[in-house]
């Protein structure tokens, strides 16, 4: 058994390492693999932090692509871990189950975000851990990665996505229009203030308006927790996330002359 009250001391999501912990002892005690479904990548940075110490243990994940947000754990004994990888897709036996889903509809008068299509899909019958990262395709729909047999049970059904119908069809991931990949980049912008809404939106590129919108969405995380508010203001050594389009960490923050912020950021 593993040492359980040790390894969840301090967790910020008890319940889902707990999960994963029985995962990891089924792992080595039937000497076979195991795939976790997908999970978010704050409890994935957990889980590798604290599962990943365990010398009998070994860790890979994999969301469908290299730059996945969300990612199923691979968990199995050291042992047989030899030559697998935790960024690029496993080319052996233990390949994760996976399968792209294209959503189709016209979302040109009623625009979604991927947390719109992860609640369609929700109603549709999925699970929460059947889903990995999802990306719009302009007002056509979105695309996403998800468990196979998930894809199996929403073949060719339809569901709404905020007000409009769409169709949902399995695709091979080979045949998904992944998102461009982004390689780190440093950026600098001078700000009037350091408010969330006025930061994120120099760093992703996207008017304050709509940054403000995006965060009381709930579409916004701060070192890995949630917020609502876009006057909460940032301090260096944050790091900002918006699905779907990445993660920015305030590296340096300076003032001005004139009473302002020069704020150096790493986009990722």
């Amino acid at each position: 058994m593993l040492p359980r009250e040790e390894l969840l001391k301090g967790c910020r999501q008890p319940r889902e390492l707990a999960h994963l912990i029985d995962l990891a002892e089924e792992a080595l005690r039937t000497w076979e693999p195991v795939w976790s479904g997908f999970v978010p990548a704050d409890l994935r940075e957990d889980a590798e932090q604290r599962l990943g110490q365990l010398s009998e243990l070994s860790l890979s994940s994999w969301g469908g692509w290299p730059q996945a947000e969300r990612r199923g754990l691979l968990l199995q004994r050291a042992e047989l871990a030899a030559g697998d990888s935790d960024t690029a897709p496993l080319t052996t036996s233990l390949t994760a189950p996976l399968t792209g889903l294209v959503v189709s509809g016209n979302f040109l008068f009623d625009p979604a975000e991927p947390d719109d299509v992860r609640r369609g899909l929700l109603a549709a019958g999925a699970a929460a851990d059947d889903l990995g990262d999802i990306w719009m395709r302009g007002d056509r729909g979105a695309q996403l990665v998800l468990r196979s047999a998930a894809a199996a049970t929403l073949a060719g059904r339809t569901t709404l996505v905020r007000t409009v119908e769409v169709h949902l069809e399995p695709v091979p991931i080979e045949l998904l229009q992944l998102p461009a990949s982004r390689s780190p980049r440093e950026l600098s912008s001078v700000e009037a203030s350091l408010r969330l809404d006025a930061v994120a939106s120099a760093g992703f590129g996207l008017s304050r308006n709509r940054m403000a919108e995006l965060i009381r969405s709930g579409a916004v995380r701060v070192n890995w927790q949630g917020v609502t508010s876009p006057s909460r203001e940032l301090a260096s050594g944050d790091r900002v996330r918006l699905e779907g389009r990445g993660e920015l960490e305030v590296v340096e923050i300076q003032p001005t002359k004139r009473d302002r912020w020069r704020v150096r950021l790493l986009r990722r």
